[in-house]
C-alpha cells in the first residue's frame, strides 16, 4: 500500500507539470491581453497613452518577454515562492485573492459533498432495494427535474420566493452586520443561517446524478449470482443489501470524487454570481472576461490540480472498499 502511493504521488508532479503547460497556453490563446483593453479603455475615455508608456506598461509586466520565458518566470514564482503573479484588474497579488475566497469556497464545497452523499447514497439504495414503488417514481422524477432545472434558475426561484413571502433577501453568506465583522460565534451561527442555501442549490444536480448512479449500479448487483447465493444462505436481507451489495456498488460513487471536487469548487460560477457568494467561481468569469491572465491561470491550475488530487483520493478509496483491487 505505502508503495502504490509514493508510486502515485511521484506520478502526480509530471501530470500537475503538463496541466500547468496547458493552463499557461490558454491563458495565452484569447487575442490580445488585459493590458490591450486597458489602453482602449483609457483612449476612449479620452486620456492620452504615449508608446513610451506602453513599452514601459509591457516591460513592467513582462509581456515583452517571449511566451516560452513568461511561462517559466510564472511557474517558478509558483513553485519556489508560491507567487501566482500580480492581478492587473484588482492590482493586488492573486495569491491574497485567492487565498481570501478559497476559505468560503471550501467551507460551501465541503458542506455541498456531504449534503450530495447523505442524499444520494441512501436514496440510491433504497431505490433500487424498492424498484417501481412510489418511492422510487417520486425521486426519479425529482431526480430528472433535478438534472433538467439549471442551478441559478433554481437560486432564483428561491430569491424570489424569499423575497415575495418573508420580504428578506437570502443571497451572500452572512447577513449585512456580519459581512464586514471579524469572526465570532455569531457570525459563526449567521453563516449557519446562510449555506443551507447554496448547499441546496449546488447540490441539486450533483444530488440527482448520484442518485441515478447508485440506484442504476445497486440494479445491476442485486440481479448477480452472488447475492442470490448469500440469500439461499439464509443471510437477513439487511446483510445481503449492506454488506455485499452496496459493497460493490459504491465504487463509482468513490470515483465521482475525480469530478465532484473540482466541480463544487469552481461549479455554479453563475449560481454564485446570482446568490452573490464570495467564492473562486466569480473570480474566475470575471477574470476571464476582463483577460486578467494571472487570476485565470492560477485558479485553472488549482482546479486541475484539484481533479488530479480527486482522482488519487478516489482510487485510494477504491483500493480499500474493493479487495479485488491490487495495488500493482
Amino acid at each position: 500500500m505505502t508503495g502504490y502511493i509514493i508510486r502515485r504521488i511521484l506520478f502526480l508532479i509530471p501530470t500537475v507539470l503538463v496541466i500547468s503547460i496547458i493552463a499557461f497556453i490558454l491563458m495565452e490563446l484569447p487575442p490580445g491581453d488585459f493590458l490591450t483593453s486597458y489602453i482602449l479603455q483609457l483612449e476612449s475615455s479620452g486620456a492620452q497613452v504615449s508608446e513610451a508608456q506602453i513599452a514601459a506598461l509591457r516591460a513592467r509586466y513582462g509581456l515583452d518577454e517571449p511566451a516560452y520565458k513568461r511561462y517559466f518566470l510564472w511557474i517558478s514564482g509558483i513553485v519556489t515562492r508560491g507567487d501566482f503573479g500580480r492581478s492587473w484588474n484588482w492590482n493586488r497579488p492573486v495569491v491574497e485573492l485567492i487565498i481570501e475566497r478559497l476559505p468560503y469556497t471550501l467551507v460551501v464545497s465541503l458542506v455541498t459533498m456531504t449534503f450530495q452523499y447523505l442524499v444520494a447514497i441512501p436514496i440510491g439504495i433504497y431505490s433500487a432495494v424498492k424498484r417501481h414503488s412510489l418511492f422510487d417514481y417520486t425521486f426519479t422524477t425529482i431526480g430528472f427535474l433535478g438534472l433538467s432545472v439549471p442551478s441559478f434558475i433554481l437560486a432564483l426561484i428561491l430569491m424570489f420566493f424569499a423575497y415575495t413571502t418573508f420580504g428578506t433577501s437570502i443571497g451572500g453568506l452572512f447577513s449585512a452586520a456580519y459581512r464586514e465583522a471579524p469572526w465570532s460565534f455569531a457570525k459563526f451561527v449567521d453563516l449557519l443561517k446562510h449555506i443551507w442555501i447554496p448547499m441546496v442549490v449546488t447540490g441539486m444536480s450533483g444530488s440527482a446524478s448520484l442518485i441515478r448512479i447508485m440506484r442504476g449500479v445497486m440494479l445491476d448487483e442485486l440481479g448477480k449470482d452472488y447475492i442470490r447465493t448469500a440469500r439461499s444462505k439464509g443471510l437477513r436481507e439487511r446483510v445481503v443489501i449492506v454488506k455485499h451489495a452496496v459493497r460493490i456498488a459504491i465504487n463509482p460513487i468513490l470515483s465521482s470524487v475525480t469530478w465532484v471536487l473540482p466541480q463544487v469548487i469552481s461549479g455554479g460560477a453563475i449560481t454564485a454570481i446570482v446568490l452573490n457568494l464570495p467564492t473562486l467561481g466569480p473570480l474566475l468569469l470575471q477574470s476571464l472576461i476582463t483577460q486578467d491572465m494571472f487570476v485565470a491561470g492560477g485558479i485553472i491550475l488549482l482546479l486541475s490540480t484539484l481533479t488530479v488530487i480527486g482522482s488519487f483520493i478516489s482510487d485510494l478509496l477504491l483500493a480499500w472498499a474493493d479487495p479485488r483491487i491490487t495495488y500493482d
